[in-house]
C-alpha cells in the first residue's frame, strides 16, 4: 500500500475569469507509473461536522472549486482532502491528507474587543480573505460595508455605548497576501457617559451594500462583540443658595449675582456656565441658580 506521501494540501483563493475560486494545491511526488489524486472538497456545516461539496479525480497537483453562493458561500470554512493512487492499482491508496480550514469571507481583527470608558481609540481591522471581483466596467473593484452598532443591554436607555470613526468602509481590490485580499481600518471608542451603569456589551455589525453579485449580496459577516468596562466618574455640585462642592470635595459658598464659569476641561471642548440671580430677602443678600449652559 502507498504510505503517507506528505502531500500537504493548502487552500488559496483566486479569481478565475472574474469569479472567486478556491485552489487546493499539494506536492506532486515523482512516481512510475504517475500518481492520480482524488480531491474531496468539504465545508463545515455545523461545529464538528463536514459535508462534501465536490469530488475530483485528477492527474494535476491542484484542484479548483467555485464560490458560487449556492453550495459554497461566504462565511463557510472549507477543507480539501487529497488521496493518491496509481492507475494500475486504484485500490491501493495513500493515507488521506486534509488541509487546514480556510475561512472564506470578512474577518475582524481582533475578533472581539474589551475597552474602557477612558476616551482611548482602539483600532479594528476589517479584511476579506477572498479576492474582490470587478462585476462590470462601470464598477470600481470594491465592497462597501455599512457599519452600525447595537447595545445588547436594551433595558438601559441612554446614548450609544460605543462610537465608530466611520459609518461606511470600502474594501478595495488588492493582491492576496497573508490571508488578506482587501482591508480597511477604523477606530472604536467607548462613549464616556458619566453613568455608573456597569460593564455593558455592544456589537458592531457590517453589511455589504449596493451589491449586484449574489455572492456578496446574500452575505452577512459575523458581528464583533465589544465589552465596555465602566469607569467611576467624578462629580461636582452647585445647589440651593449656591453651595459648591468641587471634584476633589472642597466646599464653599458663592453668593454673587451674575454668570460664572463653573467647570472647564483643559484637554477637550467641555465647559459648564452657571447663572445666579438675587433670591434673598431684606435682611440677607442671597443668590440662587437660575440658569445653566453646558458644552
Amino acid at each position: 500500500k502507498l504510505t503517507s506521501l506528505a502531500l500537504q494540501p493548502v487552500i488559496n483563493p483566486e479569481l478565475v475569469q472574474g469569479r472567486v475560486h478556491l485552489r487546493c494545491s499539494y506536492s506532486h511526488p515523482s512516481s512510475k507509473p504517475p500518481l492520480q489524486y482524488v480531491v474531496v472538497w468539504s465545508r463545515l456545516s455545523t461545529p464538528g461536522k463536514k459535508e462534501q461539496i465536490q469530488r475530483d479525480t485528477t492527474l494535476q497537483s491542484f484542484s479548483y472549486v467555485e464560490m458560487n453562493g449556492v453550495n459554497l458561500r461566504l462565511g463557510d470554512t472549507v477543507f480539501c482532502t487529497v488521496t493518491a493512487f496509481t492507475r494500475d492499482t486504484p485500490e491501493q491508496r495513500s493515507l488521506p491528507e486534509e488541509s487546514k480550514g480556510f475561512y472564506a469571507g470578512i474577518k475582524f481583527l481582533p475578533e472581539s474587543l474589551q475597552i474602557a470608558e477612558d476616551g482611548k481609540e482602539h483600532v479594528l481591522t476589517i479584511l476579506s480573505t477572498v479576492p474582490i471581483a470587478c462585476p462590470g466596467h462601470d464598477d470600481s473593484c470594491k465592497i462597501t460595508l455599512q457599519l452600525s452598532t447595537e447595545d445588547l443591554d436594551s433595558q438601559l436607555l441612554g446614548p450609544p455605548n460605543i462610537a465608530l470613526s466611520a459609518c461606511r468602509v470600502d474594501l478595495l481590490q488588492a493582491p492576496c497576501s497573508e490571508s488578506s485580499c482587501a482591508a480597511a481600518v477604523l477606530t472604536v471608542t467607548a462613549v464616556t457617559d458619566f453613568a455608573q451603569d456597569g460593564n455593558r456589551i455592544s456589537r458592531i455589525r457590517a453589511e455589504p451594500v449596493g451589491q449586484r453579485d449574489l455572492l456578496w449580496r446574500a452575505y452577512r459577516p459575523k458581528d464583533v462583540k465589544v465589552t465596555v468596562r465602566d469607569l467611576p466618574t467624578g462629580n461636582c455640585y452647585s445647589f440651593t443658595d449656591p453651595h459648591i462642592i468641587t471634584f476633589d470635595g472642597w466646599r464653599y459658598g458663592n453668593y454673587k449675582i451674575g454668570t460664572f464659569l463653573l467647570c472647564q476641561s483643559m484637554s477637550r471642548a467641555f465647559e459648564v456656565h452657571i447663572r445666579q440671580w438675587d433670591c434673598g430677602g431684606l435682611r440677607s443678600a442671597t443668590a440662587c441658580n437660575c440658569g445653566i449652559a453646558a458644552r
